[in-house]
């Protein structure tokens, strides 16, 4: 009986753990996804270390309970350093009871990525972009944004 516990114990751990991962993404991986005509996404450009970044994060969370079971796909796209990634990264997204897809960027030569991203992006961070291929809606928002913002332009991007 000892063994059937222990046995269950590491399988839950290793679902948990799986469950964890945080897939590591360039910017034509995620613009390729971003090409599915059947889901707007919004895509959040973050950092643990970004205060307005992490001011923002429980607005992200309200979009995931808010468009749960509806074509709408939140993703926080981490700019956390390479030195975070995957462990402290994991352990920041597990602490702060973070519930969208989290991804992170694995490009820093920004001359590169943000021509892919919006050609108008400086950099900064936070910035959101809603983007909805079947309807061609391309919105990028350089600045911390709420959720209420995000749901109008969801509702724009799927007219």
């Amino acid at each position: 009986m000892k063994k059937i516990i222990v046995l269950s114990i590491f399988i839950l751990c290793g679902l948990a753990v799986q469950a964890q991962r945080i897939p590591s993404y360039t910017a034509d991986k995620l613009v390729k996804r971003m090409t599915s005509k059947d889901t707007t996404y919004i895509i959040n450009f973050w950092a643990s270390w970004c205060g307005p970044c992490v001011k923002e994060l429980p607005e992200f969370d309200q979009l995931q309970k808010a468009y749960a079971g509806q074509p709408v796909k939140v993703i926080l796209a981490s700019f956390d350093f390479k030195d975070a990634y995957p462990e402290k990264l994991t352990t920041y997204i597990s602490r702060k009871n973070i519930t969208p897809e989290v991804i992170w960027w694995s490009e820093t030569d920004a001359n590169e990525f943000i021509p892919k991203i919006d050609n108008n992006w400086s950099g900064g961070l936070p910035a959101t972009l809603v983007v909805n291929a079947r309807t061609k809606y391309h919105t990028f928002i350089e600045r911390p944004i709420t959720a209420e913002e995000i749901q109008k332009l969801v509702a724009e991007a799927t007219k």
